[in-house]
């Protein structure tokens, strides 16, 4: 059964919400024109939505989320700052609720990896794209991630992510896939890239890892892998410990790597 299991729980939202096109969607930009429609899959609190937003207008953009209520708290960011050509609303990304070719470009960022069927994602994506638009999307390779210091709690965290990721109908290192879920999706021309997140300066560890030890220690991430019988107690606050040891480490280093795809309609 697919089910997102990072929730919606206020540090997943909090890390969410760094995003925008300069830092998740560099790949995208020179598209980013005046006048275009979007359609943002799985928007979440909007921020590279409305990015978007100000980089295309006065074409409209739509975000579309699974949750009603991240949908509501994106609108309602979208009207604080004034951005009046950014529409929020929630759906599915296996029924786009538009018509055919109704869009210049599509996009998803860190979407694909959470579905159970991302070639059936694809092929919407693609139905509601106009000819010879594009569906961008990026996702993580997980499993490709590097940090230092090597705390044994985080490589616990890296096997209970990817086998809880993968309960939930997902792949955890769906950047990988990318090209050749776009291919199957019928796509004949498909650009692939690569890019990396790096987090090292003070901050940039307690935004990241601090995340990290709240959702092992106060999200349902770490309750849902103890349910399942994937982590026990201990191991969800070794976990934790390990997160709010590599913040504090000033050595500590992480990167991770994305595969990206624009793939023309």
């Amino acid at each position: 059964m697919e089910r997102y299991t990072l929730g919606h729980h206020p540090s997943v939202l909090r890390t969410h919400s760094w995003r925008t096109v300069e830092n998740s969607a560099a790949y995208l930009s020179p598209y980013l024109l005046a006048g275009c429609r979007v359609l943002d899959v799985g928007s979440g609190p909007g921020t590279i939505t409305t990015d978007i937003a100000q980089r295309v207008f006065p074409g409209d953009v739509f975000g579309l989320d699974a949750s009603e209520s991240v949908t509501q708290q994106a609108t309602q960011r979208a009207a604080g700052l004034g951005i009046d050509n950014a529409h929020f609303l929630a759906g599915s990304a296996y029924e786009l609720p538009f018509e055919d070719n109704s869009f210049d470009i599509v996009h998803a960022h860190q979407v694909l990896q959470h579905l159970g069927d991302p070639v059936a994602a694809l092929r919407e994506m693609r139905r509601v794209t106009k000819p010879g638009g594009i569906v961008a999307a990026r996702d993580v390779v997980y499993g490709s991630a590097s940090w230092y210091p090597l705390l044994p709690g985080l490589d616990e965290w890296m096997r209970v992510y990817q086998e809880l990721a993968r309960s939930g109908g997902g792949e955890p290192n769906g950047g990988r896939f990318l090209k050749a879920w776009a291919l199957e999706a019928g796509f004949t021309e498909v650009r692939a890239t690569a890019s990396v997140w790096g987090f090292s300066e003070s901050d940039e560890r307690e935004w990241w890892g601090g995340a990290w030890a709240e959702r092992a220690s106060s999200s349902n991430w770490g309750p849902d892998a103890i349910s399942q019988g994937i982590a026990t107690e201990t191991q969800i606050q070794q976990i934790a410990d390990a997160w709010t040891a590599w913040v504090a480490d000033p050595a500590g280093w992480y990167a991770m790597p994305h595969g990206e795809i624009l793939a023309v309609a």
